[in-house]
Order: C-alpha cells, then sequence, then structure tokens
C-alpha cells in the first residue's frame, strides 16, 4: 500500500468515527515521517512536491543506503536513488526485485505504477559531447521517470554546429531543453540564441586542467549572452532533470 493510498483509508476511517481525533493525528504523524535512526525518512514529500523523497546514495554506507530505499519502497510506487553503485544495487535488488540499474547515469529506478506522459510536451535532452552523456542520462532518466517524454540529442556540440542545426527542428519542438556541456559550456548560449523555451544547462567536469573541474563551463553558462537560460551545479543531472519535469508540468 503506497502513501497516498494510506492517507486516504486513514481519513476515511475518521470520517466514519472509526478513529478518534488523538489515533488519526498520531497515524498523520507516523506516516508522514519515519526516523530510521540515522535517517528520517520524508515520506510527506511526495504530496508537497509531486514525487517521492530521491535518495543521493554517495556518501552514505550501504546498509544506510538499503535501509533508506527499502523504506520509501514500503509506502511509495516509484523511487530513484542517485549516485549509486553496483555494489549497492546488488543489494537493493535482494530487498527490491523489480529495481533496475542504469550504469552509465549510476542511477536505481524502481517504477511499480509508470506516471502518464503527454507526448505533446517533450523534454530535449542536450550533450556537447560523449563524455557528457553519464550526467545527460541521469536528467534524462530522472524526467521520465517523473512522468516526462524525453528526446535525446548527444554529440551535438559547438566543434561541429552543423550536428546541432541538423536537429534544430527537434530542438524547437520541446517544451524545455536541458543542455549539458564540459569544456567551457559555449552550448547552453548557441541553444539558448535558437529557442523560445526555457534552457536549463548543466555544466560538468569533462575538460582539461583550466576547466577546473568544470568551474570553467559554470562560469561560462552563469556568464550567458542568451536571455532564459538558467543554470544548475556542475554535474548535477539529477537537479536538471527535476527541473525540467516541473516546468514540464505547468499548464
Amino acid at each position: 500500500m503506497n502513501y497516498e493510498t494510506e492517507l486516504h483509508e486513514a481519513l476515511a476511517s475518521y470520517k466514519e468515527g472509526k478513529l478518534n481525533d488523538k489515533e488519526i493525528v498520531e497515524i498523520f504523524q507516523r506516516l508522514s515521517v519515519t526516523d530510521l535512526g540515522y535517517a528520517k525518512v520524508d515520506h510527506g514529500r511526495s504530496l508537497r512536491r509531486g514525487f517521492p523523497e530521491v535518495v543521493y546514495c554517495e556518501g552514505k554506507s550501504i546498509p544506510q543506503a538499503v535501509g533508506i530505499l527499502k523504506e520509501l519502497h514500503a509506502h511509495h510506487s516509484n523511487i530513484l536513488g542517485t549516485r549509486a553503485s553496483r555494489n549497492l544495487y546488488d543489494k537493493v535488488k535482494e530487498i527490491i526485485p523489480e529495481a533496475r540499474y542504469d550504469e552509465t547515469a549510476r542511477l536505481i529506478l524502481v517504477e511499480k505504477e509508470p506516471l502518464p506522459k503527454d507526448p505533446l510536451h517533450k523534454i530535449a535532452v542536450i550533450t556537447a559531447g560523449t563524455s557528457d552523456i553519464p550526467v545527460a542520462e541521469e536528467a534524462a532518466l530522472t524526467a521520465e521517470l517523473m512522468g516526462n517524454e524525453v528526446v535525446r540529442l548527444y554529440d551535438v556540440g559547438v566543434a561541429g554546429l552543423h550536428r546541432l542545426l541538423d536537429r534544430v527542428d527537434v530542438i524547437r519542438g520541446a517544451n524545455v531543453v536541458v543542455v549539458v556541456a564540459g569544456m567551457e559550456g559555449a552550448l547552453a548560449s548557441v541553444v539558448g540564441g535558437l529557442v523560445d523555451k526555457p534552457v536549463i544547462a548543466v555544466p560538468t567536469s569533462v575538460g582539461y586542467g583550466a576547466n577546473f573541474g568544470g568551474l570553467s563551463a559554470l562560469l561560462g553558462m552563469l556568464n550567458s549572452c542568451s536571455a532564459g537560460v538558467a543554470v544548475v551545479n556542475i554535474d548535477n543531472g539529477f537537479g536538471a532533470g527535476r527541473m525540467a519535469s516541473i516546468i514540464n508540468h505547468l499548464r
């Protein structure tokens, strides 16, 4: 039983007089947050934000990450773990058989109830180079799990601008555009000058020494002269996918 169903059933019981005021408050408190000692799992986030709490797995021990994902799985149909290792996934798979792992994006995904997708409102995810694909896939798979049609255009950076211009009709057909680029990050400005839709720029740590681990791309994107370009943190594909999903669902 998922979180929302549990809440509805509790409210129905309260309306029918099967639960008193104290009991319904206790149920809401119990369902809202589960204290695991090392983490307080926020079940209410799915109602407040439209999607359950997402687990950033890097930096957590395997037992901690498994415990959090197990608790989320007990109350929610769709869950997501980012920056996950194959070793962690193997442990998660033992308790959540339907979990799948994407090696490129380093994501653990559970999708028991796929969210509806509107084919008329797409998200385009674009990379400057092939080396940017891991971050792009984190964005694309995040957006797909959250109920979005995603179009991928990879390796269309400014070193060969004709590759981008050949697909400009596809880019303009999207409702939101995510641009993932390392090096100097110029692709975000180029795309921003071609479309009338929001552009979410994701700087990556791809590049040689003076890239400074993505700082050059970050600063280039922040200083874009194209209006309508917003920038997320370095290598933050998840953040871009989540933001693109929120924008894409606005009506």
